[in-house]
Parts: structure tokens; C-alpha cells; sequence
């Protein structure tokens, strides 16, 4: 009423809405959601009593069908006791039978002899038929068991009835007939248990337990080889279950997948192995089947392992197969305890797939060995790899980038070697890098200016990505050459030659068992002879296109030509009190000086490979000499004059180009063999001309004090300073330096090294002293 009144006071408006209309609008909606919510409680009690009227009928129902079951199964008890009953009674009935035929008998006797058989049936009779009745009891309850798929209880009734009745042995011959067809009946009824028992081994669900108790039943009623080949069914059946299983996630693990499928596969044959000792003993019959069988899933196993691999040209395959070379040798030595020895056999069946592995990846090594410059993305540069590079990595960076990424292709590809596959594969592998190297080599040659002998390197030279011209770069290539083979390469493979030198000096161990690998024997020093060999082809070609430059003109003119040897044109041949070589060998002399000061800068820390490459080049001039028919013709063609002038140059040239070898510190035999043989022949050429040595020639120290008072000149002439300033080396390469006998006339000479880059003997050897006697 108030609430009215207040209306009343208030002026209403047309825009303003009463309270008491919002108040009967709202409550009469909130009623309505009440009213809904009540019929939905309500809707929900009734579903949740139905649910479980349903549940209670559904239980009362269960409880029916059990009550129904317990009944059936009564009813079975007393079916069989019906059958029971049924058997006595038909025995009852052939007992009466036979007593009805027993009284015909003595009705239809009259002879005496009938009268004897009847007295004596009379007497066997009672035994006779408690044997009867024992063995129609016997059957009676084997049939029982039988019904009642009571195997274990079968099984024995059975073993103590062949032990107790011999008839059933066949040792019993008093009654054949009836003895046949007892045993018959038992055989009946043994097969139908074995078929209970085989029955049994087939369930799905079959554990591990009750199939070696039915194996075992089996075996005690003389069906062993059945047994086992059930035993070896089993165990093959959950093998491929297994596997089945776990090969979808063979790609999740592309590496180590082999290694998880070989323990699944060893494991099985291994319990199998156990079991089937366990059950069966060792008879050698069992031992056969289970190496058969074995057989055939290692060949599955095999064949698995190369079907979900990855490629065989990437690293990844060659790590999974070194994986599972591991692992499955060391799951061999497990199986041996149970005398199973597998290696031999696991061998001959990874072996191919290894190898090929094995080729397919050295095959991709030589493409990007081939192709450096196109795997600038592929390989990353280790600061640890390039540090032995380091020194000559200022003259020509792609070079050194080349033998890096050589280093990080056979770096990588060790890496994935397991021990085992190491031990059995090594040899191989080790051969196969150093034919590598030999084609790295190659891409070198092509990167070198002038011609090669190998055809294809000269065909591939213009697909080479990086060229070398400067003599800088020609060394630095050299080098970088050198150290990877020296150096670097020998480190790579430490493992691989640690593995081989272990298994050859233990002799014995995991690998006894499987024999010599003829491919896997492989000594050190042929290895390293083999990488010699390839750095010797490439120091020969850099030496010979280098000599060959120096030797010919651009225009293909000889410049050392015999003919300054004949017509004494040239200042080089006016002799006076202090004569010089002829200008070639001055230019060689030039040549060698200033290819020793680069090779100081570029191959520092190197001193080996400088001393042995100036002294190649040395011998390679004459080489050249001495091999070069034209040089000689000349002399030999008896229209071109000589002179006793000539031979005295010719001899003191190479009387100074030793002299060079000497005093550069990389002396060589091999150069003063060469010399003194083209010095003798030289001797022969011109005496047979008539020109006689011993009056035509001075002593042979002339020609040796001679070259060396030329070395002195010439050095004090190309560096322009006081014969002091000689003492410093000029044509030293590196600071050790060593007294000899020569120092008076060559004052710094250097203690050379007995390691060869080309396997030549690098020994010092005194000032050479040439016998101008022609036989000599």
C-alpha cells in the first residue's frame, strides 16, 4: 500500500518503468527456471532408479545363468556316470555271453580231450576275467580323465600302465588276439591325448609355464622330436609378434634400430636355447634342429636389418650396420654358454651387406672429393683439424679448405666404426682411404698448371673450381698434401689401427670363433707406402712441369740446348781465372734460390717437405738430361764439331748443379749418381769424337773448387752485399745448420733429413768427386 501511495505522489512518466512491474516480471521468471529445474531433478531421479532397476535385473539374471551352469554341470557328472553305468553293464552282457558260450562248450564236449580243455578254462577262468575287468577299468578311467581334459592325471594312468603290463611293450605273447586289440585301445587312447596336448600348445593365451609342463607330457609319452619342433613353432611365433611390434618405430631410430632388433632376436633364441635344455637335455638330434632353425631367423634377421635401413650411401647406414655388427657379435658370445656358436655364420651373412655399406659410402666420399668446392655447405670447418694447416693457409685458402674437408670425410666416416666391426672390417676400410687419398691426389694434380700423364685427370682439368698458378700456391698445395698424409690422416685412423693391433696381439677373444679375414689383414708400413706412393705422384708432376717450364720457352724452344756445349756462343763460355756455369744452370741456380725463399715463408715449420722438393726438382733437371735422346744426338752427329771446351762446361755443370744440392742443405745421392753417369757418358761421347779427357780436362778438384767458388760468386752477386753477409744462408731453408767439409768453400750447408716425401734416401754426401776416366 505504501508502495502505491508513493506512486501516487510521483508524477509517472511514460519512459520510466514502475518497480512493481520489475519486480513481477523477475520473480516470475525466476519461478518458471525453478519449475524446469525441479521437472529436470525429477526427469533425473527417475533415469538413475531405472538404471538401477536395470542393474539389479541384469544381476538377478547373471546369478540365473550361474545357478543354470552349476546344474549343466551336474548334469554332465551324471551323464558321464550314465556312461559308466552303461559300459559295466555292456561288460556285464559280453560276460554273460561268454559264459553262455563256456556252457555250450561243455553241453557239445564228448572227447576227453575236450573234457581236459573244459577242466583247465575252468581253472583260468576267474583269473582271466579279473584281468578283464582290470583293463576295461583301466580304459573306463582313462576315458574319464580324458573327458574331463585332466591331461596331467591322463598322462601318468598311462606311463604306469605301459610299465605295469608288458603286453603293451609287446614282450607278451601268451595271448596275442587279445593283447592286439587291448593295445589298440590304449594306442586309441593315447593319440587322443596327444591331440589334447597338441591342442593345448596352440591356445593363443598359452603361457610360458604351461607350455613346457604340456611339452614336457608330451615328451613322457614318447613324442620328443613332436614336442620339440612345437617348442621351436612357439618360440618362431613370438619372435614375429615381437618384431612386429617393434619394426614401426624403426624409422624413429634410424641408427640404433638394428641394435634393438638384434636383442630381440638373441634373447628369443636364446631362452628358446634354454628351454629346449632344459626339457629335451642335450641329444645332438635337438641340437641340429635348433641350429637349423636359428639359421633361418638369422637370415631373417639379416634381411630385416637391410629392408628398414637407410640408405646405404649415408653415414647413417654405415652406423647402424656397425651397430649391429656390435651387438650382435656380443649377443654370439652369450650363446655360446648354451653351446651355440653363431659367429662364423653371422659373419658370412653381414659380411655383403657390411661391404656394401662399406662402398656405397666411400662412393659418396669421392663424389665430394671430387666436387669440393660444391659441399661448401656440408662439412663445417674444425679449428683442431686446421691448426696443422694453419702455417700455409695465407697463400691459397682453398686449398687448405680442400684438405680439411678430406680430413672431415675420412673423420667422419671412422667415427661411425664400432670396435667389433674395426676388428673385422678394418683392413678394408683402411684400403679403401688410402685409395681416397689417391683420388684426392688427383684433384690436386688437376689444380696444377701444365699436362698430366693420366688421361682423365687431363680430361677433368676444366671442371676444376679453383686453379693454381703462383709457385706460393703450387707449395702451399704441396704441403697441405704432405701433412694431411703425414700428419693428419695417420691420427684419423688411430682407432682403426689400435683395434687391429689389439685383436693381433691378443690372438683370442670374441672373435676366435669365426677365423682369419684374408681382407682384413693389412700391415702399417704397406699403408703408409700406398700414401706414399700417391704423394709421390704428386710431387713427380709438380717437379716435372715445374723443370719442363724452366727448360722450355713459351715458344716451345729448348733453352738448355747442347748446342752451347758446341759453337761457344755465349759470354758463359770464355773461360778466364774464375769460370761460371752456362747460363741454364745459373737460372736453375736463381730458380731454386728463390723457390727456397718462398717455401720458407709458405711452408713454415715444414722443413722436411721443403728439403726433399727442391732436392726432387734438382734431380728431375738431370733426369731430364740424362733421358733426352736429342741433348745427346748432337754430340754423337759427326757433323757438329767438338770441342775439349765444351766437355769442360758440360762437367762443370754438373759438378755445380751437386754443388747446389750441397750447399741448399738437400743434398742427394740419387743427383750425384745421375751427374757422374751423364759426366761418364759426356767422357765416352767426346772421346770417341777423338778428343782425349786426359789431356783435354783438368784434375777433377778443379771442377769441384771451381763450382763452388761459382756458388759464393753467385750468391754474392744476387744478394748485394759483402761476402759477410754469405754467412747469414741465403740459401738456407730453415736454421739447423751443420759443419761438413765443405765449409770453406760453401760456408752454411744444412743436416738433411733420412724421411723422404718421394722415399728417396736423403743422406749428406760430400763435395762428388767425377773420374774423368771413361771407364770409370
Amino acid at each position: 500500500m505504501e508502495s502505491s501511495g508513493e506512486e501516487d505522489d510521483f508524477p509517472t512518466h511514460e519512459w520510466i518503468t514502475p518497480q512493481s512491474k520489475i519486480n513481477s516480471i523477475y520473480q516470475s521468471n525466476t519461478e518458471k527456471r525453478i519449475r524446469r529445474l525441479c521437472c529436470e531433478l525429477l526427469d533425473l531421479k527417475d533415469a538413475v532408479e531405472n538404471l538401477c532397476g536395470n542393474m539389479q535385473s541384469k544381476y538377478l539374471a547373471f546369478l540365473r545363468i550361474s545357478e543354470e551352469a552349476v546344474e549343466v554341470k551336474h548334469e554332465l557328472i551324471e551323464l558321464q556316470k550314465h556312461v559308466s553305468t552303461q559300459g559295466i553293464l555292456v561288460q556285464d552282457m559280453m560276460s554273460g555271453v561268454c559264459c553262455e558260450l563256456d556252457e555250450w562248450n561243455q553241453t557239445n564236449a564228448d572227447s576227453p580231450e575236450a573234457e581236459e580243455d573244459s577242466q583247465v578254462s575252468e581253472l583260468q577262468d576267474p583269473s582271466l576275467n579279473e584281468l578283464e575287468d582290470r583293463k576295461v577299468a583301466f580304459l573306463e578311467n582313462v576315458d574319464i580323465l580324458l573327458a574331463e581334459h585332466k591331461v596331467e592325471e591322463a598322462v601318468e594312468a598311462l606311463i604306469a600302465e605301459e610299465k605295469n603290463v608288458p603286453e603293451l611293450n609287446g614282450s607278451d605273447d601268451s595271448s596275442l588276439t587279445e593283447s592286439s586289440s587291448y593295445k589298440s585301445a590304449f594306442m586309441r587312447r593315447k593319440a587322443l591325448l596327444e591331440d589334447q596336448l597338441v591342442e593345448i600348445c596352440e591356445q593363443p593365451s598359452i603361457g610360458i609355464g604351461e607350455l613346457k609342463k604340456v611339452l614336457s607330457s608330451l615328451v613322457r609319452i614318447g613324442k620328443g622330436p613332436f614336442a620339440h619342433q612345437i617348442l621351436l613353432k612357439a618360440y618362431g611365433s613370438r619372435l614375429q609378434k615381437n618384431i612386429e611390434l617393434f619394426l614401426p618405430s624403426c624409422s624413429i631410430y634410424p641408427e640404433t634400430y638394428s641394435a634393438s632388433l638384434s636383442k630381440i632376436v638373441f634373447s628369443t633364441i636364446l631362452l628358446m636355447a634354454k628351454e629346449s635344455h632344459l626339457i629335451f637335455g642335450d641329444i645332438p638330434a635337438y641340437a641340429n634342429r635348433i641350429v637349423q632353425w636359428t639359421e633361418c631367423e638369422l637370415e631373417s634377421f639379416v634381411r630385416l636389418v637391410k629392408e628398414h635401413a637407410p640408405s646405404s650411401e649415408m653415414v647413417s647406414a654405415l652406423r647402424s650396420v656397425s651397430i649391429c655388427v656390435q651387438a650382435s657379435f656380443s649377443h654370439c658370445l652369450t650363446l655360446e654358454s648354451q653351446g651355440l656358436k653363431l659367429c662364423k655364420l653371422l659373419m658370412v651373412l653381414l659380411r655383403p651387406y657390411f661391404e656394401e655399406v662399406i662402398e656405397m659410402n666411400f662412393r659418396r666420399a669421392r663424389r665430394m672429393v671430387l666436387d669440393l668446392e660444391g659441399n661448401d655447405g656440408i662439412l663445417p670447418l674444425s679449428p683442431r683439424i686446421m691448426s696443422p694447416l694453419s702455417p700455409m693457409a695465407s697463400s691459397d685458402n682453398a686449398v687448405i679448405d680442400s684438405g680439411t674437408r678430406f680430413m672431415l670425410i675420412v673423420r667422419d666416416i671412422v667415427k661411425q666404426l664400432t670396435p667389433v666391426a674395426i676388428t673385422h672390417f678394418g683392413g678394408a676400410i683402411l684400403t679403401r682411404i688410402s685409395h681416397l687419398f689417391e683420388k684426392y691426389v688427383d684433384v690436386l694434380i688437376k689444380a696444377l698448371p701444365g699436362p698430366s700423364e693420366d688421361d682423365n685427370v687431363t680430361e677433368h682439368k676444366e671442371l676444376m673450381h679453383f686453379r693454381i698458378e703462383t709457385d706460393a700456391q703450387q707449395l702451399s698445395l704441396l704441403g697441405t698434401a704432405f701433412t694431411v698424409a703425414d700428419e693428419l690422416l695417420p691420427v684419423a685412423v688411430s682407432r682403426i689401427w689400435s683395434g687391429l693391433s689389439e685383436n693381433k696381439e691378443s690372438g683370442t677373444g670374441r672373435t676366435e670363433n669365426i677365423g682369419p679375414s684374408t681382407s682384413n689383414s693389412i700391415e702399417f708400413k704397406e699403408w703408409r707406402r700406398h700414401l706414399q706412393h700417391s704423394l709421390d705422384k704428386l710431387r713427380d708432376h709438380f717437379c716435372r712441369q715445374y723443370v719442363l717450364n724452366f727448360i722450355y720457352s713459351r715458344e716451345g724452344n729448348t733453352q738448355l740446348d747442347a748446342q752451347i756445349y758446341l759453337d761457344g756462343k755465349g759470354k758463359d763460355l770464355f773461360w778466364d781465372s774464375h769460370p761460371l756455369p752456362s747460363l741454364p744452370f745459373q737460372a736453375l741456380f736463381a730458380k731454386l734460390q728463390q723457390l727456397a725463399t718462398v717455401a720458407g715463408d709458405v711452408l713454415l715449420g715444414k722443413e722436411k717437405i721443403q728439403k726433399i722438393l727442391l732436392s726432387r726438382l734438382t734431380e728431375t733437371v738431370v733426369m731430364w738430361l740424362s733421358d733426352e735422346q736429342e741433348f745427346w744426338d748432337v754430340f754423337e752427329d759427326d757433323s757438329c764439331p767438338l770441342k775439349p771446351l765444351g766437355l769442360q762446361q758440360l762437367i762443370l755443370d754438373m759438378h755445380f748443379t751437386v754443388e747446389i744440392a750441397v750447399c741448399g742443405g738437400y743434398p742427394s745421392r740419387n743427383v750425384h749418381q745421375i751427374a757422374s753417369a751423364i759426366t761418364a757418358r759426356a767422357v765416352r761421347t767426346f772421346s770417341a769424337r777423338g778428343i782425349d779427357p786426359q789431356s783435354a780436362l783438368p784434375e777433377d778438384e778443379w771442377f769441384v773448387d771451381t763450382a763452388k767458388a761459382a756458388i759464393n760468386k753467385l750468391l754474392m752477386g744476387t744478394s748485394g752485399s759483402e761476402a759477410s753477409d754469405i754467412d747469414e744462408g741465403h740459401m738456407i731453408i730453415h736454421d739447423d745448420i751443420s759443419d761438413s767439409d765443405d765449409t770453406d768453400s760453401c760456408p752454411s750447408t744444412i743436416e738433411s733429413s733420412t724421411e723422404s716425401f718421394a722415399s728417396a734416401n736423403m743422406e749428406e754426401v760430400e763435395s762428388p768427386n767425377y773420374s774423368t776416366d771413361p771407364e770409370s
